[in-house]
Formats: C-alpha cells, sequence, structure tokens
C-alpha cells in the first residue's frame, strides 16, 4: 500500500498493493494496521454504504455539519472524478478541492476525513462507489455545498467520451447545495 498526500492536508490517495496474474488479481482494500502504520490514523468505521450511478450523474458535494463523517471512498465498477473540498473554518486551504480518478482499473482510494465536503461525477457509462464512514448517517445534520460555486471553482470533467459537454445528472437536494458564503462550516 503506498499512501500519496495531496494538497489539502489530511486528504489522502492510497495506492493498494495488487496481486494478478491471468487468473484475476487480489488486494486488500482495506487492512488497519498498516493504514495507521502508513498513515498515524486509526479511524473506527461504523458504515459501509455501496451506490450505483449512471454516466453524468454528480453527486455531492455532501458532509454531515454534526456527526461528521470520515469516509475511505473507491470504485468496484466504472470511473469517477472524486472531490473533497476542505470546511475547516481556521484551516490554510479552506475552501480549497482537490480531486482524482477513481476506477476499478485503477483501484485507487481516497481518504476523507471529518470537516470536507464530498462528491464525484461518474465519467464512465455506469459506476458502482463503495464507501466507508466513520459515523452513521445522520439526516438532520446533512448539508451540501453548491457543486459549482465560483468561489470554490472545482474543475469538473463534464466532458463525454465524443468530446461533447454535458449537464451533471442531479439529485433535487443537491441542486440546491449553498454557495461556501452561505453554508455552515466546521469551526
Amino acid at each position: 500500500m503506498k499512501i500519496k498526500e495531496t494538497n489539502l492536508a489530511g486528504v489522502l490517495i492510497i495506492e493498494p498493493t495488487v496481486f494478478g496474474d491471468d487468473r484475476g488479481f487480489f488486494y486488500e482494500s482495506f487492512n488497519e494496521q498498516k493504514f495507521e502504520q502508513l498513515t498515524g490514523l486509526r479511524p473506527r468505521f461504523v458504515q459501509d454504504n455501496h451506490s450505483k450511478s449512471s454516466a453524468h450523474v454528480l453527486r455531492g458535494m455532501h458532509y454531515q455539519i454534526k456527526q461528521a463523517q470520515g469516509k475511505l471512498v473507491r470504485v468496484i465498477s466504472g470511473e469517477v472524478f472524486d472531490v473533497a473540498v476542505d470546511l475547516r473554518k481556521n484551516s490554510p486551504t479552506f475552501g480549497q478541492w482537490t480531486g482524482t480518478y477513481l476506477s476499478a482499473q485503477n483501484k485507487l482510494q481516497m481518504w476523507i476525513p471529518e470537516g470536507f465536503a464530498h462528491g464525484f461525477v461518474v465519467t464512465s457509462d455506469s459506476a458502482e462507489f463503495l464507501y466507508k464512514t466513520t459515523d452513521f448517517w445522520a439526516p438532520e445534520y446533512e448539508r451540501c455545498l453548491m457543486w459549482n460555486d465560483p468561489s470554490v471553482n472545482i474543475d469538473w470533467p463534464l466532458t463525454g467520451a465524443n468530446g461533447a459537454s454535458f449537464g451533471p445528472i442531479m439529485s433535487a437536494k443537491d441542486l440546491v447545495g449553498k454557495a461556501l458564503a452561505d453554508a455552515e462550516v466546521f469551526e
């Protein structure tokens, strides 16, 4: 397992060690001991989630203002562009974002600690997305940051395989996310 830091302190890209041959492959998607050795962190995961989305679906930018969730995310089918936005008010990178492609092919994972909004857009025909969380879903504390807030300026890959631009497919809830200036953030 290799760990790569991003431009946002705490957000990590994880590359597992994959053993493969003509029969297929094997890898540990999570090993608490190795994760702690490489990151100094020992998250307690309490919930696993699995979603499937069609091409061009954008989910996010989600966070819980209380019962904040750390998330370990990965894709087991297809590809997404995965994004985290720093919502820690006193952080030197407050309001900044990082993103990377996660896919079944590259097997990369992203660790997003508490204090960040999270979202992704599907860049393949469909994608299955798995994530572990450090706290339970609490709809009363769920918040949504506007996916296209110009002050955050996420560079979403909104171009299809044919080179044509597309508007993302979103839930009604995600379409009414708040601008960073109006959003509840972490102290």
